[in-house]
């Protein structure tokens, strides 16, 4: 079975059966709630993006450089980091788009969220921002990535085992969306992200399981947890 890695902040990094490691949304060497630098990474395969905000990519040039893993993200995205970045392998896709993967499937879903690409000559390049839809060993990870509640999570009913759910508000959902969120999709398992990182994101992760109650198992890591899926 696979398994999930918790880094802070949106991070997470899955580990299939077979060795296959994807990391998602590397925010770490700015981080202080991360548990590991940049550098920790020194074998990756799969690097995906849910959007170009700071929080999000600040650390993915130098790991995709250094390590040559598969940057999957948006064509915007993927633009970027081949034009301006020197990123040599990369799979661009887009929203409601999906491609299996050697380790399984990735679909794009909708983000309602900023499109911003944070990095060196990226004034040309914005995006739509994107959710990760992931089957990986049988089981199935809904990383919503920046998010605000929408009905198309409604689409996801069935199709999600775990899902990460941001939860610290003014950016993204709080956690009464998130709860709403849930409803909608009906995952077994959710694991709250995007949350605590700064001040105006301050929450409590322990409130917000009693809000989920019994919709769904809560499940909360902090930076280093794992958590086998």
């Amino acid at each position: 079975m696979a398994r999930l890695i918790f880094h802070g902040h949106a991070c997470v990094e899955l580990i299939a059966e077979d060795g296959t490691r994807l990391l998602i949304d590397p925010f770490l060497s700015d981080n202080p709630l991360a548990d590991v630098a940049a550098d920790h990474f020194d074998r990756l395969d799969y690097l995906l993006l849910t959007h170009g905000h700071f929080d999000h990519v600040a650390d993915s040039w130098e790991i995709l450089q250094r390590t040559g893993a598969t940057l999957i993200a948006t064509f915007e995205i993927v633009s970027y980091a081949q034009e301006r970045q020197g990123v040599a392998s990369a799979h661009p896709m887009h929203i409601g788009g999906g491609y299996d993967f050697p380790f399984g499937r990735v679909k794009l879903t909708p983000a309602l969220h900023g499109g911003q690409v944070a990095g060196e000559g990226a004034e040309g390049y914005t995006t739509f921002p994107a959710g990760l839809l992931i089957a990986i060993d049988d089981h199935r990870v809904y990383h919503a990535g920046d998010t605000a509640l929408t009905t198309d999570m409604t689409l996801l009913r069935g199709q999600v085992d775990t899902a990460l759910l941001p939860i610290g508000d003014n950016f993204t959902m709080g956690p009464e969306d998130a709860v709403r969120a849930i409803e909608m999709i009906e995952p077994s398992v959710v694991i709250p992200i995007h949350y605590d990182t700064f001040d105006v994101i301050r929450q409590d992760a322990g409130s917000f399981r009693e809000l989920v109650g019994g919709r769904a198992e809560v499940v909360v890591l902090g930076a280093g947890d794992s958590y086998e899926l």
